[in-house]
């Protein structure tokens, strides 16, 4: 007979020891728990169908849905040098999750520790112990524990052990390839804004809080806001002049968004800068939030300031045809 370590048994040498980061148990309903892990960074339209799927069938046992994702991203602390730049901060994250009809998301700190359970221990001390897992939906890529040695195969091995089903969510496929995370970072870094939305499900977003720059767009005459992105790991898009619209105080508004050097100018930093369209006020402090709808042009030097000058009054036009705000 195995013996199965119980989840609050005294710690033992380190490598066998419970994270103490983990989160606890969750609160026990007597409902069983239909559960999908995953870093979900994104939260796009391949991951919404596995967390529909997991509604579906939490709806038809009369159970909840549990996701269990994880911060940092894995690679974060296993190869930091290949971690990606992130799609979702923690909070957009959880802003997104809480649109899904998820019942559940438990945001596992990704640690050392954790990095070395086995397959087995992952899913038998957190998914069955602490959360009451009977069934498992994972994505057709999906692997996880030591090494990604969480296969289909090996999850469905250790689910006739525990006593849980698992099933796996067909990709969801655009243009004949895969939606992966990967992929839309591609886009964003071709700066393919609108091809990265149709993957999401939503426009791509950044946010942060509008600082003091040099005031060179009011000398121009488009007063801007310079906006300090919160999140290092954020990935922003290509540099270019986009058309968007700007999230600021509950009101969105077009606009206009420059993303990266300012060539004309020398010696001044690269810059996210938001010009709002037939709107002005002081909002020097505030949160706002960038929806980027599509690519107007790359950043170029001009030779005169005249020059930048007509360049951005075509921008405006340009921007106003996209966003459909004339």
């Amino acid at each position: 007979m195995t013996h199965r370590r119980r989840i609050d048994d005294p710690a033992g040498p380190d490598e066998f020891a419970i994270d103490p980061a983990l989160p606890p148990a969750l609160p026990r309903d007597g409902r069983p728990a239909v559960v999908t892990v995953g870093t979900f960074d994104g939260v796009h339209r391949g991951h919404r169908e596995v967390l529909e799927e997991i509604g579906r069938r939490a709806e038809r046992v009369n159970g909840r849905s549990i996701l269990v994702t994880f911060h940092p991203h894995p690679l974060r602390i296993v190869r930091p040098e290949h971690a990606p730049p992130l799609l979702t901060t923690v909070a957009e994250k959880r802003e997104v999750l809480a649109q899904s009809g998820l019942e559940y998301a438990v945001f596992v700190p990704f640690t050392r520790t954790l990095q070395r359970y086995p397959a087995r221990r992952f899913v038998e001390e957190i998914l069955v112990q602490r959360l009451g897992m009977r069934e498992l939906v994972i994505g057709y890529d999906h692997g996880f524990g030591r090494d990604r040695e969480g296969s289909v195969g090996t999850l469905r091995q250790i689910g006739e052990e525990l006593g849980f089903a698992v099933d796996v969510v067909k990709a969801v496929e655009v243009d004949g390839e895969p939606i992966s995370s990967s992929r839309i970072r591609r886009l964003l870094g071709e700066g393919a804004v609108a091809d990265a939305g149709r993957l999401l499900g939503r426009a791509y977003t950044l946010e942060g809080v509008v600082v003091r720059g040099e005031r060179k767009g009011r000398e121009l005459g488009f007063p801007t806001a310079n906006i300090q992105v919160g999140d290092p790991e954020k990935m922003l898009p290509r540099e270019g002049i986009y058309a968007v619209h700007g999230w600021v105080r509950g009101e969105r508004i077009p606009g206009l968004l420059h993303l990266g050097p300012r060539p004309t100018f020398a010696g001044f930093a690269p810059t996210v800068e938001l010009w709002l369209m037939d709107w002005s006020g002081d909002i020097y402090g505030d949160r706002v939030r960038v929806e980027f709808v599509e690519r107007i042009r790359d950043i170029l030097p001009f030779t005169s300031v005249d020059a930048l000058v007509q360049a951005m009054h075509a921008d405006v036009l340009r921007g106003r045809e996209i966003l459909g705000f004339t």
